[in-house]
């Protein structure tokens, strides 16, 4: 296992295509829900502790091997909202198309001919820690960093932040995610013999509703 191979798969400037998404920061900006550091860091809080905590597991699971068509109709029966899938499967495709130019791999090729249109990010997030030669814990941390990361920077950009404040978010959350991901990696391991039924659930109705209404608009600066 290489440790660098971690730092590539995490970097935001790995052309995954995050960049472009809000992790629902977008709509929580207008609702009003986020206009400080104080309130993105409740927000991003609930993100790891509910969504976070179901993708790391996936993510988790993936790389240790378990079936990634089960793990992707887990994720889909753990995203209640069409225009969240649809995210999450644009996000994987985009995902899938720079993991396997970067860790060429034939699993990685049997799931992108199985999701021509793209498999649930964490999933293929999972099978790219997998190709680069990564563990369970590595995914996890990189889809829970994802999960608050995301959000944290599309605030920057929406309400002019301070990258400071910011970043200081997501120092104050590292904790949290070490414990989310602590649980993420346990519910994978019990996923390999007793399948992907015993992976988290949490779910985050307001984020769900809000990516339907978000998709609808006809100006927006994220694509979720």
């Amino acid at each position: 296992m290489t440790r660098a191979a971690l730092l590539v798969l995490a970097d935001g400037r790995f052309p995954a295509g995050g960049h472009a998404h809000s992790g629902g920061a977008e709509a929580a900006v207008k609702a009003g829900r986020i206009t400080d550091a104080a309130s993105l860091e409740e927000f991003c809080r609930g993100r790891l502790h509910t969504s976070g905590l179901a993708a790391a597991a996936i993510a988790a699971a993936a790389a240790l091997g378990v079936d990634p068509v089960a793990l992707d109709t887990a994720a889909d029966a753990r995203t209640p909202s069409e225009a969240l899938r649809t995210a999450a499967r644009r996000l994987g495709r985009q995902l899938m198309r720079a993991a396997r130019a970067t860790w060429p791999d034939p699993e990685l090729d049997a799931l992108a001919a199985k999701f021509p249109k793209g498999a649930h990010q964490p999933v293929v997030l999972g099978l790219a820690a997998r190709a680069a030669g990564l563990g369970p814990e590595d995914a996890a941390y990189c889809s829970a960093y994802e999960g608050v990361g995301g959000p944290a920077t599309a605030v920057v950009r929406l309400l002019s932040l301070d990258p400071f404040d910011a970043t200081r978010v997501l120092a104050r959350l590292a904790p949290e995610l070490d414990v989310v991901v602590r649980s993420a990696v346990d519910a994978a391991r019990s996923a390999v013999d007793d399948g992907v039924g015993v992976l988290p659930a949490g779910s985050a109705p307001l984020l769900e509703i809000s990516a339907e209404a978000h998709a609808a608009w006809a100006v927006r600066l994220f694509a979720s």
